[in-house]
């Protein structure tokens, strides 16, 4: 999971404008970064003027996925990011970076700003911060321990129906248990095994 890209636009009404980014092109070639930095700006703001005001949405290119969030007031986020990455997760980086902006950045300056005018820092902190999804986000890292337990008890289960299925062989073999007590284990085996996971 990675993040490449983050951005603030502007959804202007012939064009979007960007107003700040972030990239972490680390994962590229040294003499390809800058076209791939291009290339993401070019995409943040063409899928922002593309997309709805109060809309939000994921557009898949090739292996990544842009999530863009235009607001009712004409701001824009994008994160770019590989298509393994939550969107939940990059959902919740953009609408919380967006209020933010909104509270340091003055409304006047949306419309005709740049990223040499607007001072607005946050985007690098949050861009290497969402790297780990599941440090960044409580939901994610509460999600991973259930799947982690749920793994253990699955484990936990199937080490059950092994030792469940050696105590058959020894309750057959026993000389202690007495016909009864095995006809006992029988039947009782025999109603369990009706509700037995899958």
């Amino acid at each position: 999971m990675k993040l490449y890209s983050l951005s603030v636009l502007y959804r202007g009404d012939p064009k979007a404008v960007l107003l700040k980014a972030a990239y972490d092109v680390s994962s590229f070639s040294f003499f390809q970064r800058s076209s791939v930095q291009e290339f993401m700006t070019f995409t943040s703001q063409l899928i922002v003027e593309r997309s709805a005001k109060g809309s939000r949405a994921s557009v898949k290119e090739q292996e990544y996925l842009c999530h863009v969030y235009v607001r009712n007031d004409s701001l824009a986020g994008v994160v770019i990011a590989d298509s393994e990455y939550p969107s939940r997760v990059a959902f919740t980086l953009l609408e919380k970076v967006l209020d933010e902006f909104s509270k340091q950045v003055d409304r006047i300056e949306w419309p005709v700003g740049s990223p040499a005018t607007i001072h607005y820092t946050a985007l690098d902190g949050y861009l290497s911060a969402y790297q780990n999804p599941r440090e960044a986000d409580p939901m994610s890292k509460v999600q991973a321990e259930l799947d982690e337990t749920k793994i253990i008890l699955h484990n936990t289960m199937e080490s059950l129906l092994e030792r469940g299925e050696k105590i058959d062989d020894l309750v057959s073999k026993s000389e202690v248990l007495g016909v009864h007590s095995k006809a006992f284990y029988k039947t009782a085996r025999k109603q369990n095994s009706c509700c037995a996971v899958m």
